[in-house]
């Protein structure tokens, strides 16, 4: 979206377009408020849309199993009513307060939006992948068809009959080990220890793969380099701590080492911010500035519980926190969705 010099006016702004703060638009929607999403992200969707679009996710309510690509698809449908403007690929900046008490939040390209509410849902805040320490493997990064090193998979058939190194320890390792085994034609599981740090049911999983031969475990390996011409990968090279080394030839390198995580510039927006994490209010999901809310992963409070559908109920208890201060001196006459339907906006 092209900078402005005189702000975008809305009800509200939301800070991440995951699934969480899409469902904000519609709590707040359902409110009569209208909102702005920023996302940095290209496309709406945050992590679901970014790392794992086909993994399957099964603690939805009237979905036994959703993939999470779809999940994403429904939440901005039943958003899609209250006509939210998206400011995708774009980096909150500043936030500073404007002449009659509202607020005003600034993207990387110029644009200012202003509103009386703003709802942070940035989940881990920007991310990115934690990448190997291995000479030259940004090289194997750039092929714009499929990358021979990867960092998340966004459609499981693309390896298809592919040899595949896994690396980490982790349920993303874990969990892609298990799946990508029905496809690919190997799968070579790399890790430093014998003992994965991942839910029990996917390490049974992958016990059970290894001991029918559809996976094999490195272990205990880690990443040394890779053989290749620069662009594609013959083979990567594992080392032990003892110095021995092994070959895999291999087709593709997925590295699950966790992301690499920032708040970025809401780290100085006066919040109470602990390890990336901001304190809220578990009834309001308020912030300890007045109107600003924080909700889905990054909010913080005792018992709070990391799950997508806690983050949904935290979308609710926001907007109707935010109703007062988007129309101070309204009162609002609660009304369940079964009765009003959905409203339309002034």
């Amino acid at each position: 979206m092209a900078a402005s010099s005189s702000p975008h006016r809305t009800d509200a702004v939301i800070v991440g377009a995951g699934p969480v703060g899409l469902f904000a638009v519609f709590e707040f929607g359902m409110l009569g408020m209208r909102c702005h999403v920023v996302d940095s992200l290209d496309e709406a969707g945050g992590q679901c849309a970014a790392l794992y679009p086909e993994k399957p996710i099964y603690d939805i309510p009237g979905y036994p199993v959703i993939a999470a690509k779809d999940l994403v698809s429904r939440v901005k449908e039943q958003a899609a009513p209250f006509q939210p403007v998206y400011h995708l690929g774009r980096h909150v900046e500043s936030l500073s307060g404007s002449s009659d008490g509202a607020w005003i939040v600034e993207s990387d390209d110029g644009a200012r939006i202003e509103a009386r509410a703003v709802v942070i849902a940035a989940g881990v805040g920007a991310f990115g992948p934690n990448r190997p320490p291995i000479a030259g493997i940004a090289d194997y990064e750039r092929d714009p068809v499929f990358p021979d090193v990867q960092y998340a998979v966004k459609r499981r058939d693309d390896f298809r009959g592919k040899r595949v190194v896994i690396a980490g320890g982790g349920d993303s390792a874990v969990d892609w080990a298990v799946s990508l085994a029905e496809v690919a034609a190997h799968i070579f599981v790399v890790h430093r220890g014998a003992k994965f740090r991942a839910a029990p049911a996917g390490i049974a999983a992958l016990e059970r793969l290894a001991g029918e031969g559809k996976v094999e475990l490195v272990i205990p390996f880690q990443l040394d380099r890779l053989d290749g011409d620069g662009r594609h990968i013959n083979a990567v090279i594992v080392r032990d701590l003892d110095g021995n080394e092994r070959r895999l030839a291999v087709d593709v390198l997925l590295p699950f080492f966790g992301l690499a995580q920032s708040l970025g510039p809401i780290s100085g927006w006066g919040l109470n911010v602990d390890r990336n994490l901001i304190a809220v209010d578990p009834a309001t999901c308020a912030t300890n500035r007045p109107g600003i809310y924080a909700i889905g992963d990054i909010a913080s409070y005792a018992g709070k519980l990391k799950l997508i559908l806690s983050g949904f109920a935290e979308a609710a208890l926001a907007a109707h926190a935010a109703y007062g201060i988007v129309f101070p001196g309204q009162a609002l006459h609660f009304e369940y969705s079964t009765i009003k339907g959905i409203p339309t906006l002034r």
